[in-house]
């Protein structure tokens, strides 16, 4: 049986709906009810919901060691999607906590429980920095710890060495490093916050840059890695490098919404900043954009997906082109 954990998000949903239509058993870790909800109506979205009832659903955290004593019963494979995502300062020890500590908790099970294979989800931000001599990030890129991270990516570093800890222990071991993951659901989470505020009507735009990848495409590749023989190697997943002020517009094209038409200059960005940080000072409301957005805001690295290209002769979905055929408006 395989385990799945952060099954009640967007990589980990989609997840779940791929294994059961491979015909997988899986068993899946949840916190509360309205998690398990926002993943039956994902499936209901593909028009899948009669598989939702093949999933079999255990309460728990991976911070509460008695519940995944009772999640590990009879587990073979483990996908490890579980994670805490903030960019405010606030949540440094929460990020933590969840990122690194709870990931620790999840590679001692795995080498207690003889797990034979388990494939974490990291993300571009624990990826390495650019060299002198470099243009492009990959897997070989070296972590500087001399140069600014911020607190999300360097709990999801933190996360990573706790996984290379498991493989040298024994255990066999996949890491992916997907962009900005795409996919239709959790409009309150990640990527789907930014359709909700194209759609609510945002103004400005940056020519900064990232990379983006489908949720269709991580969860294929992810399931192939741990069906083939590859192991104790770790894969940059991104379709495509794509500024900023493209994506927006596609977004707010395909969603029939005015495109976004004013450029955020940094001193604007400067300006926000401080107007959100002074807010947060007096007010218990999450610090939404913060020196770390702004970084991000501004960015111009690119990363290379040729290694997983290479290894698995595989090609990626375009991502404007499934953002234009799955989230047109319903009429």
């Amino acid at each position: 049986m395989i385990l799945v954990t952060g099954g009640t998000g967007l990589v980990g949903a989609h997840l779940l709906l791929h294994l059961i239509e491979n015909g997988a058993k899986v068993r899946a870790i949840y916190r509360n009810e309205k998690g398990i909800q926002k993943t039956k109506s994902l499936f209901q979205h593909y028009h899948k919901v009669s598989l939702f009832d093949a999933v079999e659903w255990v309460q728990g955290d991976i911070l509460d060691i008695p519940s995944l004593e009772h999640a590990f019963v009879n587990i073979t494979q483990v996908y490890h999607c579980a994670a805490f995502i903030s960019f405010d300062p606030k949540d440094e020890n929460k990020l933590r906590k969840n990122n690194i500590e709870g990931t620790a908790n999840v590679v001692n099970f795995c080498l207690a429980k003889g797990i034979n294979k388990l494939c974490y989800v990291s993300s571009t931000a624990a990826l390495g920095d650019l060299a002198a001599n470099e243009t492009i990030i990959t897997e070989e890129s070296e972590w500087n710890p001399e140069k600014y991270h911020n607190d999300y990516a360097i709990s999801k570093y933190g996360a990573e060495m706790e996984i290379w800890r498991g493989q040298q222990e024994g255990l066999k071991v996949i890491i992916v490093n997907p962009g900005v993951i795409i996919g239709p659901g959790f409009e309150d989470q990640g990527s789907g916050q930014l359709f909700q505020k194209i759609a609510n009507g945002l103004r400005f735009y940056t020519n900064g840059k990232t990379a983006f990848v489908t949720v269709n495409d991580v969860v294929r590749i992810m399931i192939t890695l741990m069906e083939s023989s590859i192991c104790n190697e770790r894969f940059i997943l991104i379709g495509q490098n794509i500024v900023f002020k493209d994506i927006f517009n596609t977004i707010a094209d395909t969603l029939k919404v005015k495109r976004p038409d004013i450029e955020a200059k940094p001193y604007m960005l400067k300006i926000n900043l401080f107007i959100h940080w002074l807010s947060s000072l007096f007010s218990r409301k999450t610090n939404n954009f913060s020196k770390d957005t702004l970084i991000a805001a501004s960015n111009t690295k690119e990363f290379s997906n040729q290694k997983i290209k290479t290894a698995l002769q595989t090609s990626f979905t375009d991502v404007h082109q499934y953002i234009k055929e799955n989230f047109q408006p319903v009429n």
